[in-house]
């Protein structure tokens, strides 16, 4: 049983929220089977966002990263393990 949780989920939800101008999200699950967090099905679990957004202007890392999480809280409690997160 996996986590339900797609990449095209993901994509909604960050453009719903941050208004991006550039938008990728990737699901690299099948690149963690075997390892820690992944559930066997190759799916769900490890994910990589780049993105852009005018909301990121002006804030550091850290900050734009946050904003990211954020967006994507409920998915994370729901099972994502990894979250590689690029922003411009």
């Amino acid at each position: 049983m996996g986590t339900g949780i797609t990449a095209q989920a993901l994509q909604q939800r960050l453009a719903e929220r941050l208004s991006p101008t550039r938008l990728e999200v990737i699901d690299e699950s099948i690149q963690h089977l075997g390892h820690a967090g992944q559930d066997g099905t190759g799916v769900g679990t490890h994910f990589r966002v780049r993105i852009a957004s005018p909301l990121f202007d002006g804030k550091a890392t850290v900050a734009r990263h946050r904003l990211v999480y954020d967006a994507l809280r409920d998915f994370i409690d729901a099972g994502i393990h990894a979250l590689a997160i690029e922003t411009s």
